[in-house]
């Protein structure tokens, strides 16, 4: 039987819910990406996602074999709310998170797959048949502990399983502009400088956003930036593919990465 490649790891922008509606060149760039990642490596056994609408008190992973889809967001179109994305959970999966993180995890099913990971993974695997297992952002983790954190789940990606971080480099819900289809100077800019420190692999200075322009705007809570430092962490070294660098709304930036491929 012929071995399975060491898989990607995937940091890709949520945006807006409404993404999971819209056939647009970002979500036909997510399409073309998850087409590519089948082509060349092989279907997934199954995805680990890191979706920063997950930020809880602590490190858990799902177990349940049947996880709900959540739909974790108000005054959307009904239409929204009609999107299904039914897929397994995956006890293998489970059980090597455990493995990997030890007593830094728990197992905790009380969420679900939230619409930061099912509106991306609609377009990336739009036939909902790879298993799925969410992982929590850790709130109380500071940016080094969530790239320590990636850095322990790399050994998934030689077992098969695909990495799926699911949040944004800039994300201000405060300053959203709805009518605004590109970013504000304030969002091109730490964009830019974010995507300048990861294709440079300058690890630290993604750590460290603080210190980037405008991170106080760019990023007033880290729920969405920490999984693009766990994505870091588990592709420690490698140089990124980036996709969809786009930013729209004003204040949100759809930025993606792919390592690995």
């Amino acid at each position: 039987m012929e071995t399975q490649k060491k898989m990607p790891v995937v940091f890709t922008g949520h945006g807006s819910p409404m993404l999971a509606l819209e056939d647009s060149e970002v979500t036909r760039e997510l399409t073309r990406l998850g087409e590519q990642i089948v082509r060349e490596f092989g279907k997934p056994r199954a995805i680990l996602a890191v979706s920063a609408h997950w930020c809880a008190p602590g490190t858990f992973a799902q177990s349940a074999p049947h996880p709900r889809q959540v739909y974790d967001m108000y005054g959307f179109p009904h239409e929204l709310y009609e999107v299904a994305y039914p897929v397994d959970g995956d006890a293998d999966l489970t059980k090597a998170v455990q493995e990997a993180l030890g007593s830094r995890v728990s197992v905790n099913d009380t969420w679900g797959i939230d619409h930061g990971t099912w509106t991306v993974l609609v377009h990336l695997f739009p036939k909902a048949d790879i298993p799925v297992v969410q992982l929590s952002v850790d709130q109380g983790a500071s940016a080094g502990v969530a790239y320590e954190i990636g850095q322990a789940l790399e050994g998934l990606r030689d077992q098969g399983f695909l990495i799926v971080g699911s949040g944004n480099t800039v994300h201000n819900l405060g300053m959203i502009e709805w009518n605004n289809p590109d970013g504000t100077k304030a969002t091109h800019q730490f964009n830019d400088a974010v995507v300048s420190a990861v294709e440079r692999r300058d690890d630290e200075a993604a750590i460290d956003y603080g210190k980037l322009p405008h991170a106080g705007y760019a990023v007033p809570t880290p729920d969405h930036y920490l999984p693009l430092l766990y994505c870091l962490g588990a592709a420690r070294g490698e140089k990124p593919t980036v996709f969809n660098n786009v930013c729209n709304l004003g204040a949100i930036a759809m930025t993606g990465f792919a390592f690995g491929m």
